[in-house]
Protein backbone atom coordinates (compact mmCIF):
# COMPACT_ATOMS: atom_id res chain seq x y z
CA UNK A 1 0.00 0.00 0.00
CA UNK A 2 1.18 3.49 -0.79
CA UNK A 3 2.59 5.21 2.30
CA UNK A 4 2.06 8.95 1.86
CA UNK A 5 3.57 9.68 5.29
CA UNK A 6 6.88 8.32 4.11
CA UNK A 7 6.58 9.85 0.67
CA UNK A 8 6.04 13.36 1.97
CA UNK A 9 8.32 13.22 4.97
CA UNK A 10 10.47 16.41 4.98
CA UNK A 11 13.58 14.25 4.99
CA UNK A 12 12.44 12.62 1.75
CA UNK A 13 11.95 15.94 -0.03
CA UNK A 14 14.90 16.50 -2.34
CA UNK A 15 14.14 20.02 -3.57
CA UNK A 16 12.01 23.07 -2.99
CA UNK A 17 8.87 23.85 -4.96
CA UNK A 18 9.81 25.18 -8.40
CA UNK A 19 6.32 25.72 -9.79
CA UNK A 20 3.99 28.64 -8.93
CA UNK A 21 0.97 28.64 -6.67
CA UNK A 22 -2.26 28.40 -8.65
CA UNK A 23 -3.93 31.80 -8.57
CA UNK A 24 -5.99 33.92 -10.94
CA UNK A 25 -2.76 35.52 -12.18
CA UNK A 26 -1.34 32.09 -12.92
CA UNK A 27 -4.27 31.31 -15.23
CA UNK A 28 -4.15 34.73 -16.91
CA UNK A 29 -0.42 34.42 -17.56
CA UNK A 30 -0.83 30.84 -18.76
CA UNK A 31 -3.53 31.87 -21.25
CA UNK A 32 -1.37 34.65 -22.65
CA UNK A 33 1.68 32.40 -23.01
CA UNK A 34 -0.40 29.98 -25.09
CA UNK A 35 -1.35 32.78 -27.45
CA UNK A 36 2.22 34.03 -27.61
CA UNK A 37 3.58 30.58 -28.39
CA UNK A 38 1.10 30.07 -31.21
CA UNK A 39 1.61 33.38 -32.98
CA UNK A 40 5.35 33.65 -32.27
CA UNK A 41 5.93 30.20 -33.75
CA UNK A 42 4.07 31.21 -36.92
CA UNK A 43 5.93 34.54 -37.03
CA UNK A 44 9.35 32.89 -36.79
CA UNK A 45 8.38 30.28 -39.37
CA UNK A 46 7.26 32.94 -41.86
CA UNK A 47 10.00 35.51 -41.29
CA UNK A 48 12.93 33.13 -40.95
CA UNK A 49 13.89 30.11 -42.95
CA UNK A 50 12.53 27.06 -41.09
CA UNK A 51 16.04 25.65 -41.13
CA UNK A 52 17.00 28.65 -38.98
CA UNK A 53 13.88 29.26 -36.90
CA UNK A 54 13.42 25.67 -35.73
CA UNK A 55 17.01 25.13 -34.49
CA UNK A 56 17.01 28.56 -32.81
CA UNK A 57 13.72 27.82 -31.04
CA UNK A 58 14.93 24.38 -29.97
CA UNK A 59 18.23 25.82 -28.71
CA UNK A 60 16.52 28.47 -26.57
CA UNK A 61 14.04 25.86 -25.33
CA UNK A 62 16.86 23.51 -24.28
CA UNK A 63 18.85 26.28 -22.57
CA UNK A 64 15.79 27.52 -20.67
CA UNK A 65 14.90 23.98 -19.60
CA UNK A 66 18.44 23.26 -18.42
CA UNK A 67 18.45 26.46 -16.35
CA UNK A 68 15.06 25.52 -14.86
CA UNK A 69 16.31 22.09 -13.82
CA UNK A 70 19.51 23.55 -12.38
CA UNK A 71 17.62 26.13 -10.36
CA UNK A 72 17.24 25.33 -6.66
CA UNK A 73 14.02 27.31 -6.17
CA UNK A 74 11.09 28.88 -7.98
CA UNK A 75 12.17 31.87 -10.07
CA UNK A 76 9.16 33.47 -11.74
CA UNK A 77 11.01 34.92 -14.74
CA UNK A 78 12.80 31.63 -15.45
CA UNK A 79 9.67 29.51 -15.00
CA UNK A 80 7.61 31.61 -17.40
CA UNK A 81 10.46 31.78 -19.91
CA UNK A 82 10.41 27.99 -19.97
CA UNK A 83 6.62 27.98 -20.41
CA UNK A 84 6.91 30.42 -23.33
CA UNK A 85 9.58 28.30 -25.02
CA UNK A 86 7.59 25.12 -24.34
CA UNK A 87 4.62 26.85 -25.97
CA UNK A 88 6.64 27.76 -29.06
CA UNK A 89 8.30 24.35 -29.25
CA UNK A 90 5.02 22.56 -28.64
CA UNK A 91 3.38 24.53 -31.45
CA UNK A 92 6.21 23.65 -33.81
CA UNK A 93 6.06 19.96 -32.86
CA UNK A 94 2.28 19.91 -33.33
CA UNK A 95 2.60 21.60 -36.73
CA UNK A 96 5.19 19.07 -37.89
CA UNK A 97 3.12 16.06 -36.78
CA UNK A 98 -0.09 17.59 -38.10
CA UNK A 99 1.52 18.11 -41.51
CA UNK A 100 2.09 14.37 -41.77
CA UNK A 101 -0.97 13.01 -39.99
CA UNK A 102 -3.66 15.67 -40.32
CA UNK A 103 -5.55 17.51 -37.58
CA UNK A 104 -7.74 14.63 -36.40
CA UNK A 105 -5.05 11.97 -36.16
CA UNK A 106 -2.51 14.34 -34.60
CA UNK A 107 -5.05 15.40 -31.97
CA UNK A 108 -5.78 11.76 -31.12
CA UNK A 109 -2.04 11.07 -31.04
CA UNK A 110 -1.41 13.81 -28.48
CA UNK A 111 -4.42 12.71 -26.41
CA UNK A 112 -2.98 9.20 -26.27
CA UNK A 113 0.48 10.59 -25.45
CA UNK A 114 -0.88 12.72 -22.62
CA UNK A 115 -2.86 9.80 -21.21
CA UNK A 116 0.27 7.64 -21.28
CA UNK A 117 2.29 10.30 -19.45
CA UNK A 118 -0.40 10.75 -16.79
CA UNK A 119 -0.69 7.01 -16.27
CA UNK A 120 3.06 6.52 -15.98
CA UNK A 121 3.40 9.52 -13.68
CA UNK A 122 0.65 8.28 -11.38
CA UNK A 123 1.89 4.68 -11.35
CA UNK A 124 5.38 5.83 -10.43
CA UNK A 125 4.51 8.63 -7.99
CA UNK A 126 0.89 8.01 -6.84
CA UNK A 127 0.11 11.70 -7.30
CA UNK A 128 -0.36 14.15 -10.16
CA UNK A 129 -0.48 17.18 -7.89
CA UNK A 130 1.73 20.16 -8.71
CA UNK A 131 2.06 20.52 -4.93
CA UNK A 132 4.17 17.37 -4.96
CA UNK A 133 6.75 18.44 -7.56
CA UNK A 134 9.55 17.99 -5.06
CA UNK A 135 11.80 15.42 -6.77
CA UNK A 136 13.69 15.45 -10.04
CA UNK A 137 11.60 12.65 -11.54
CA UNK A 138 8.36 14.46 -10.75
CA UNK A 139 9.75 17.61 -12.32
CA UNK A 140 10.51 15.65 -15.49
CA UNK A 141 6.96 14.28 -15.56
CA UNK A 142 5.58 17.77 -14.97
CA UNK A 143 7.39 19.34 -17.93
CA UNK A 144 6.65 16.38 -20.20
CA UNK A 145 2.98 16.90 -19.36
CA UNK A 146 3.15 20.65 -19.96
CA UNK A 147 4.84 20.17 -23.33
CA UNK A 148 2.28 17.58 -24.45
CA UNK A 149 -0.66 19.74 -23.36
CA UNK A 150 0.65 22.59 -25.51
CA UNK A 151 1.00 20.33 -28.53
CA UNK A 152 -2.44 18.82 -27.92
CA UNK A 153 -4.04 22.24 -27.57
CA UNK A 154 -2.51 23.40 -30.84
CA UNK A 155 -3.80 20.37 -32.72
CA UNK A 156 -7.25 20.56 -31.09
CA UNK A 157 -7.56 24.27 -31.88
CA UNK A 158 -6.61 23.71 -35.53
CA UNK A 159 -9.01 20.76 -35.69
CA UNK A 160 -12.01 22.85 -34.63
CA UNK A 161 -11.00 26.01 -36.48
CA UNK A 162 -10.01 24.43 -39.79
CA UNK A 163 -11.20 20.85 -40.12
CA UNK A 164 -14.54 21.55 -38.41
CA UNK A 165 -14.78 24.99 -40.05
CA UNK A 166 -15.63 26.86 -36.85
CA UNK A 167 -13.06 29.56 -37.46
CA UNK A 168 -10.62 31.00 -34.93
CA UNK A 169 -13.04 33.23 -33.05
CA UNK A 170 -15.77 30.62 -32.60
CA UNK A 171 -13.17 28.03 -31.61
CA UNK A 172 -11.77 30.39 -28.99
CA UNK A 173 -15.23 31.11 -27.59
CA UNK A 174 -16.12 27.41 -27.53
CA UNK A 175 -12.96 26.38 -25.68
CA UNK A 176 -13.32 29.33 -23.30
CA UNK A 177 -16.83 28.13 -22.43
CA UNK A 178 -15.47 24.61 -21.89
CA UNK A 179 -13.05 26.04 -19.32
CA UNK A 180 -15.95 26.56 -16.94
CA UNK A 181 -16.87 22.86 -16.94
CA UNK A 182 -14.03 21.61 -14.69
CA UNK A 183 -14.54 24.60 -12.38
CA UNK A 184 -18.26 23.92 -12.06
CA UNK A 185 -17.73 20.19 -11.64
CA UNK A 186 -15.20 20.88 -8.90
CA UNK A 187 -17.55 23.23 -7.07
CA UNK A 188 -20.83 21.41 -7.58
CA UNK A 189 -20.02 17.75 -8.13
CA UNK A 190 -16.84 17.30 -6.06
CA UNK A 191 -14.56 16.66 -9.02
CA UNK A 192 -11.07 16.09 -7.64
CA UNK A 193 -9.00 19.25 -7.53
CA UNK A 194 -6.09 17.73 -9.43
CA UNK A 195 -8.34 16.39 -12.19
CA UNK A 196 -10.04 19.77 -12.55
CA UNK A 197 -6.66 21.51 -12.69
CA UNK A 198 -5.24 19.39 -15.51
CA UNK A 199 -8.45 19.54 -17.58
CA UNK A 200 -8.40 23.33 -17.31
CA UNK A 201 -4.67 23.38 -18.04
CA UNK A 202 -5.19 21.49 -21.30
CA UNK A 203 -8.10 23.71 -22.35
CA UNK A 204 -6.21 26.98 -21.84
CA UNK A 205 -4.00 26.14 -24.79
CA UNK A 206 -6.65 26.12 -27.56
CA UNK A 207 -8.30 29.16 -25.92
CA UNK A 208 -5.18 31.32 -26.10
CA UNK A 209 -4.04 29.93 -29.44
CA UNK A 210 -7.43 30.43 -31.11
CA UNK A 211 -7.77 34.05 -30.02
CA UNK A 212 -4.16 34.79 -30.98
CA UNK A 213 -4.73 33.26 -34.43
CA UNK A 214 -7.93 35.30 -34.74
CA UNK A 215 -6.03 38.52 -34.01
CA UNK A 216 -3.17 37.74 -36.38
CA UNK A 217 -4.93 35.99 -39.27
CA UNK A 218 -5.84 37.91 -42.41
CA UNK A 219 -9.49 39.08 -42.65
CA UNK A 220 -9.94 36.72 -45.59
CA UNK A 221 -9.04 33.84 -43.29
CA UNK A 222 -11.45 34.87 -40.55
CA UNK A 223 -9.03 37.03 -38.58
CA UNK A 224 -8.63 40.66 -37.57
CA UNK A 225 -5.47 41.18 -39.59
CA UNK A 226 -2.90 42.44 -37.06
CA UNK A 227 0.65 41.43 -37.89
CA UNK A 228 2.00 38.37 -36.11
CA UNK A 229 5.02 40.35 -34.99
CA UNK A 230 2.86 43.02 -33.36
CA UNK A 231 0.62 40.50 -31.62
CA UNK A 232 3.68 38.60 -30.37
CA UNK A 233 5.27 41.78 -29.04
CA UNK A 234 2.12 42.95 -27.23
CA UNK A 235 1.55 39.54 -25.63
CA UNK A 236 5.19 39.36 -24.57
CA UNK A 237 4.99 42.79 -22.93
CA UNK A 238 1.85 41.79 -21.03
CA UNK A 239 3.52 38.60 -19.79
CA UNK A 240 6.60 40.53 -18.64
CA UNK A 241 4.41 42.98 -16.73
CA UNK A 242 2.45 40.16 -15.10
CA UNK A 243 5.63 38.34 -14.09
CA UNK A 244 7.30 41.48 -12.77
CA UNK A 245 4.35 42.67 -10.72
CA UNK A 246 2.61 39.36 -10.03
CA UNK A 247 5.31 36.76 -10.30
CA UNK A 248 3.58 34.66 -7.70
CA UNK A 249 4.85 32.38 -4.99
CA UNK A 250 5.93 28.76 -5.26
CA UNK A 251 3.40 26.02 -4.68
CA UNK A 252 2.94 25.22 -0.99
CA UNK A 253 4.54 21.88 -0.39
CA UNK A 254 2.91 21.57 3.04
CA UNK A 255 -0.42 21.04 1.27
CA UNK A 256 0.87 17.97 -0.53
CA UNK A 257 0.09 15.45 2.20
CA UNK A 258 -3.58 16.41 2.41
CA UNK A 259 -3.92 16.47 -1.37
CA UNK A 260 -2.44 12.98 -1.57
CA UNK A 261 -4.96 11.75 0.98
CA UNK A 262 -7.83 13.31 -0.98
CA UNK A 263 -6.84 11.40 -4.08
Amino acid sequence: MYNYKTEFNPQATTMLAKVPEITLYFWITKLITTGLGEVASDFLFEKLNPFLSVPISVAIFVVAMVLQFKSKKYIASLYWLVVIMVSIFGTTAADVIRAGLGNTVSTLFFIASLAAIFRTWYVKEKSLSIHSINTRRREVFYWMTVLTTFALGTSAGDLTASSMHLGYLDSGIMFFALLFIPALCYRLFHLKEITAFWIAYVLTRPVGASFADWLSAAPGNGGVGYSKGLVSLVLLIVIVLLVVFRGGTPAKMEETQQLAVNQ
